[in-house]
């Protein structure tokens, strides 16, 4: 079995790693669909407040791709069209029926052309992401490859095998749609653990990678196993979506279930919970307790995703499409007295600033990681200019220069974005190096923005 070993990156250890412990929440209360979790889409909506829908309906389009069609997680009632600046359309909120109805769909369909119809209708086209770009695929879109990660390497890790277990015969199927649509899928666990049915999976290359985050990024692997050049395309998917186009096409029924992990270091009883995709915030955390809380989550940002490319929700808001982890972690709104100049043990140091930067210690598998520290969201210092360091390069596993890569997207030269290797990230496989920034720069909004006008460009 050959691994593939990632010596690039950082392991950032946060205490609150959710246990393997799984609550069914209620399929209660609403649930939300939201444009703005996707690259590129300029919404039409397709439904009016007060509309009765089912599980599957379509609530809206993207103008400029007909494949794109998001649909409703849960049958009832649309309760609201949430609108913003000029008036863009931020989400459609449907509250759940009492007793599930879905869209009855095809389980027949045995070709690829018929199989990608299926899911267009369905919505489940909107969970394949195009690299570069990140953005939704065309219906004739042909990609040289699908990357599935299977593992999790960022703060708070989510075990992926764990949230599939009894999916088996739904991944599987999910394998066999993405291989007769795409060709080519790339599977990719992590080294030295016991990945249960996953090793044994179907219709796949198999790939195992250990080290420090960013191993469990698909822009990583791709990386190492077939990189972008330019002019061609390959697709990513979550490994518990895969798991929803099984789902749907060996029952005929779309129902976007997933395991979300509510953890972090002020969580009382991090765990998993089952729910649908687009779930309440609100119901995910009453149903846990808080440390030290003095007033219901006045002082924690609950983040959708990790907390180094999360998206901040509020306490009344919904997850994300792709969420499957909300992470807790402590508001920085508070003064450090002496700041930097104070040396102790007690917080992180990527750059030795501190004390606490010269001590290691290795994990069971034997990564090399920090101590256990309570992050919070402070950004311990002030903007400043950006300053070549040479710590990002310690960062990123991929065969770029990011602080070149950085600059010419702060510039905007399209040319030289091209040459350092824009079409080979995402903003997140950059977000270590925002982490590390001493000049606390939005490293990862500069990236999306050099993709935006490269697309934009390129009329995608």
């Amino acid at each position: 079995m050959n691994t593939t070993i990632i010596k690039e990156g950082l392991d950032i250890c946060i205490p609150g790693t959710a246990e393997r412990r799984v609550s069914d929440m209620r399929l209660t209360g609403c649930f939300a669909v939201k444009p703005t979790d996707y690259v590129g889409v300029n919404p039409r909506l397709l439904v009016a407040e007060g509309d009765p829908v089912l599980a599957g309906t379509p609530l809206f389009e993207d103008k400029g791709n007909a494949a794109a069609r998001f649909t409703s997680p849960v049958s009832g009632t649309v309760k609201a069209v949430v609108r913003g600046d000029k008036r863009a359309l931020l989400s459609v909120v449907v509250e759940a029926d009492n007793v599930q109805k879905s869209i009855q769909f095809s389980t027949s369909a045995s070709t690829a052309d018929e199989r990608r119809k299926t899911m267009i209708e369905s919505g489940l086209w909107t969970l394949l992401r195009q690299r570069p770009f990140g953005i939704i695929p065309q219906a004739d879109a042909k990609p040289k490859a699908v990357f599935i990660s299977a593992f999790d390497s960022s703060p708070l890790p989510v075990d992926i095998p764990f949230m599939l277990d009894g999916r088996e015969q739904d991944f599987q199927a999910g394998i066999d749609i993405l291989h007769t649509i795409a060709g080519t899928v790339h599977l990719s666990l992590q080294g030295g653990k016991d990945n249960g049915f996953l090793e044994k999976v179907q219709n796949v290359e198999i790939h195992h990678f250990q080290g420090p985050h960013p191993a469990g990024l698909t822009g990583t692997q791709i990386a190492r196993i077939d990189p972008i050049n330019k002019g061609e395309t390959v697709w990513t998917i979550n490994a518990q979506d895969v798991a929803t186009i099984g789902q749907l096409f060996n029952t005929g029924h779309y129902c976007p279930q997933r395991m979300v992990a509510l953890c972090g270091p002020v969580v009382g009883n991090p765990q998993y919970y089952r729910t649908l995709s687009g779930a309440s915030v609100a119901e995910l955390t009453k149903q846990t307790t808080f440390k030290e809380l003095h007033e219901p989550l006045s002082d924690f940002r609950l983040i959708s995703g990790n907390v180094l490319s999360g998206t901040a929700i509020a306490k009344d808001g919904f997850i994300s499409a792709e969420c499957d982890k909300v992470s807790v972690i402590p508001e920085g709104n508070y003064y450090d007295f002496m700041g930097w100049l104070r040396p102790n043990f007690r917080k992180f140091s990527f750059s030795r600033t501190f004390l606490s930067g010269f001590f290691k210690r290795r994990t069971e598998n034997g990564e090399r990681r920090t101590f256990d520290f309570t992050f919070d969201t402070g950004k311990h210092g002030s903007d400043r200019p950006l300053f070549v360091t040479g710590e990002f390069e310690k960062l990123v596993p991929l065969d770029i220069y990011p602080m070149q890569l950085i600059k010419a997207c702060i510039v905007g030269d399209i040319e030289l974005m091209e040459n350092l290797g824009i079409y080979e990230v995402e903003p997140e496989d950059l977000a270590l190096c925002e982490f590390a920034d001493t000049s606390k720069t939005e490293i990862q909004a500069i990236i999306r923005n050099g993709l935006e006008k490269i697309r934009k460009e390129l009329g995608l």
